[in-house]
C-alpha cells in the first residue's frame, strides 16, 4: 500500500521527514521547566495538557525541550529510528501512532542513542519496555503503557510533522514540559508570553502560600464567602443540623 500521502487521524501526513526545524530558545525552555507542568498549564489558559493516560515510568524527573515529533504506524517503530538523526541536544522526542497502539515501541537501545545526542527524554502514546534499564540510564520517559510486546520496522510514517498526542496538538519545535504531574505542550510562538504569565502566577502563589502559612483562610483571601451565599450554601451548627434532619 502506498502511504506517502496518507492522512492521519493523529494529525499529520505519512511518508515525510522534515529537517532543520525551528526550535524555541534554550533560556525560555529552561525557565518554563522551572515552573513545572501545573503552573505552565494554568498560564497557558488550561490548554495543551496531554491526557492522563500518559504517565511517567519514574518519579522525581522534570524535563523540558523542543519537540521532535514522530508519527508511526501501530506496532511499527521504523520512524523512531529515522527520528534519531533529526534530534539535537535539548530536544524531547514525542511519538504517537496513526491509530492507538500500546506495543513496546521504545526500549533501552533507543534511549542509549538519544542520550548520546543530548535528548532530554521521551513522551509517547505507545508502550515502552526495558523500563529498569531506562531508569538506570537516567533517561526520563512518559508513556501510554509499559508493555514488553515488540514491534516491526516495515511501514512509512513521518518525522517533524504536526501530530495529535493524547489529545494535544504537538508541532515540531513546540516546548514540551514533563514532570510527575504529566505533560504539557506550549506552542513555540507563545512560549515567551506563557513564561511571563507563569512568572506572574508563581509570584501570586508565593504570596498566597505565605498568607496561608500565617493562618489566613483561602475563603477570605480569594473572596469566596459571597459566592457561597450566592449559591445558597448555608452554615449550621451541629445542633441546628440535627434538628433539621430527622433521624
Amino acid at each position: 500500500m502506498n502511504t506517502s500521502a496518507a492522512p492521519s487521524s493523529s494529525g499529520g501526513p505519512t511518508g515525510l521527514i522534515v529537517t532543520d526545524i525551528a526550535r524555541t530558545d534554550a533560556a525560555t525552555i529552561e525557565a518554563l521547566e522551572r515552573h513545572g507542568v501545573a503552573t505552565v498549564h494554568e498560564a497557558l489558559g488550561r490548554e495543551g495538557l496531554l491526557a492522563h493516560s500518559i504517565s511517567p515510568i519514574q518519579q522525581g524527573a522534570s524535563i523540558a525541550g523542543s519537540a521532535v515529533t514522530v508519527l508511526c504506524w501501530p506496532g511499527d517503530n521504523l520512524m523512531i529510528h529515522a527520528a534519531i538523526e533529526q534530534c539535537e541536544r535539548g530536544d524531547v522526542l514525542v511519538v504517537t501512532t496513526t491509530s492507538p497502539s500500546l506495543d513496546g515501541a521504545f526500549g533501552d537501545l533507543f534511549a542509549t542513542a538519544l542520550h548520546a545526542r543530548g535528548v532530554r527524554g521521551l513522551v509517547t502514546t505507545t508502550g515502552v519496555r526495558d523500563t529498569a534499564d531506562l531508569r538506570g540510564l537516567n533517561f526520563p520517559v512518559w508513556s501510554g503503557a509499559v508493555h514488553a510486546q515488540g514491534t516491526v520496522k516495515a511501514t512509512a510514517g513521518s518525522v517533524n510533522v504536526p501530530i495529535i498526542a493524547a489529545g494535544a496538538l504537538v508541532r515540531p519545535g513546540d516546548v514540551i514540559i514533563a514532570d510527575d504531574d504529566g505533560v504539557v505542550c506550549v506552542p513555540r510562538e507563545r512560549a515567551a508570553e506563557v513564561l511571563e504569565a507563569a512568572d506572574q502566577r508563581r509570584a501570586k502563589e508565593g504570596a498566597d502560600r505565605a498568607a496561608y502559612a500565617a493562618g489566613e483562610l483561602s475563603l477570605d483571601r480569594k473572596g469566596l464567602r459571597p459566592l457561597l451565599v450566592e449559591l445558597g450554601v448555608r452554615t449550621l451548627s451541629q445542633a441546628e443540623f440535627e434538628k433539621r434532619e430527622p433521624r
